[in-house]
């Protein structure tokens, strides 16, 4: 059987590496270099459970603090209602 976009319908898809943002609890988890299949025409994004498994277990690990992050950045934060 082969793949099918389920967003707009395109049949090809290339392999690729990207950034993911895992959010959970109102915190946020970046994490680079994830495998991914990416539709060549519009761009959605699919990720093997097994790869959001991961990220989902690392989180929680930094987050029990079993586990220190490589890296944190602060991230402001604006409702868009009160933008100017």
């Amino acid at each position: 059987m082969k793949k099918v976009c389920n967003f707009c319908g395109n049949k090809n898809f290339k392999t690729r590496n990207t950034q993911y943002i895992y959010k959970h609890g109102g915190r946020l988890f970046i994490v680079n270099d994830v495998p991914c299949e990416e539709c060549e025409y519009c761009g959605e994004q699919y990720f093997k459970s097994s790869v959001l498994k991961k990220i989902e277990n690392d989180f929680q690990k930094i987050q029990s603090s079993r586990k220190k992050p490589k890296q944190e950045i602060r991230v402001p934060v604006e409702n868009f209602a009160e933008l100017r």
